[in-house]
């Protein structure tokens, strides 16, 4: 059976969920058996990402991307999890056709959201969608094409959605976990394509006086609210 709470934790039912938000729990079918979100994620990061149907060419590339990628999201102690709006018995035969075409099958759980309550539940699907995935379209389910990066606090920290006739580029998710990361442990922001090793900004919070004790090597000014400093780590 699946089990499942459907309010989201400390928030009202129709609020909409944004950045900071609190992940709605659930407990579902995957091809790795029942997997309940919270237990999943544990003390490491998630990416979430959805897919409006098995067997879609632009979901194809990217579910296979997604397992050649893996060792660099465990590197970053991120867990990935698909979700696509089908069973898991047809995640199963997909996973061979998404090996054969990419080289690499799925190496990390897909949940089977056939009744559709987890794209309910993260607002990728109308209440009025109905139950069940029979009868429904790759078309029908086109909101379902998001990306959530979770914390181990279990907040929403990213959300992207993509168009069915775009695929999505994990790369970019990369460096925004590599930022994201940083930032939650330093008192910075990153500026614009900012990668790994590059300059960062101290955030506006932090008075010049505090700045000079946590960046004693000081900063360059080029305006009073923009100080840039070599990355802290």
């Amino acid at each position: 059976m699946t089990a499942f709470k459907l309010k989201r934790p400390g928030e009202d039912d129709h609020m909409t969920l944004k950045i900071g938000s609190t992940a709605p729990n659930f407990t579902q079918d995957s091809t790795h058996g029942q997997l309940n979100l919270y237990e999943f994620i544990g003390n490491s990061w998630l990416v979430l990402f959805s897919h409006p149907k098995d067997f879609t060419p632009v979901c194809t590339t990217e579910l296979g991307h997604m397992a050649k990628l893996k060792p660099e999201f465990d590197r970053r102690n991120v867990k990935i999890l698909g979700l696509s709006v089908d069973p898991v018995d047809d995640h199963k035969r997909w996973s061979k056709d998404i090996e054969e075409v990419t080289g690499t099958a799925p190496n990390y759980p897909m949940i089977a959201d056939a009744d559709l309550k987890v794209s309910k539940l993260y607002d990728m699907l109308p209440e009025d969608a109905g139950n069940s995935a029979d009868g429904r379209t790759a078309v029908d389910n086109a909101t379902v094409r998001n990306v959530y990066v979770i914390g181990p606090d279990k907040k929403i920290k990213l959300m992207i959605t993509y168009p069915m006739s775009t695929g999505r580029n994990f790369d970019e998710v990369l460096r925004v976990i590599d930022s994201l990361q940083l930032t939650a442990d330093h008192k910075v922001a990153t500026p614009v394509n900012w990668q790994q090793g590059e300059d960062v900004i101290i955030v506006p919070a932090v008075a010049d006086d505090q700045a000079k004790e946590l960046f004693p090597a000081g900063w360059k000014a080029p305006k009073p609210y923009i100080r840039y400093v070599s990355q802290p780590n």
